[in-house]
């Protein structure tokens, strides 16, 4: 049985795919399936709430990331705001300060240092302005 950050760390896996090949994540979602990988459903959920939620988080990142636009920042950094984004914006299971440090978390492991305070920053004004109420 995966934890909640394995599981979180697929769906990056796979958002991360998506965005680098400019391939549809739902896409590429079914194609590792088809490779018989197991995907758990919260993995699945987070893939398909971010796709079909990719605009309003996209510009909510942007709103949020002083100087810089979504298209510019680093795929990896990218595709860790949209998911955690979708978590504060749209879920109710996962709480504020867990979606952050887990965001953070896997900024600094799998990109840099400096990532994961841009991540911070830009998911700490995100959580500020949310509806207590997703």
């Amino acid at each position: 049985m995966s934890s909640r950050r394995q599981e979180r760390r697929l769906a990056i896996d796979i958002l991360f795919q998506s965005d680098v090949t400019g391939t549809d994540a739902l896409s590429v979602l079914a194609d590792w399936s088809a490779d018989d990988r197991e995907i758990p459903s919260f993995t699945r959920a987070l893939v398909e709430g971010v796709t079909e939620h990719l605009e309003t988080l996209d510009r909510t990142i942007g709103s949020h990331s002083q100087g810089w636009r979504v298209g510019r920042m680093a795929a990896l950094d990218r595709t860790i705001l949209r998911v955690a984004t979708y978590e504060l914006l749209f879920t109710s299971d996962v709480p504020i300060a867990a979606a952050i440090d887990e965001a953070v978390r896997a900024a600094k492991e799998l990109s840099t240092e400096d990532s994961g305070r841009f991540v911070n920053g830009v998911l700490g004004k995100v959580a500020a302005e949310r509806d207590p109420d997703p």
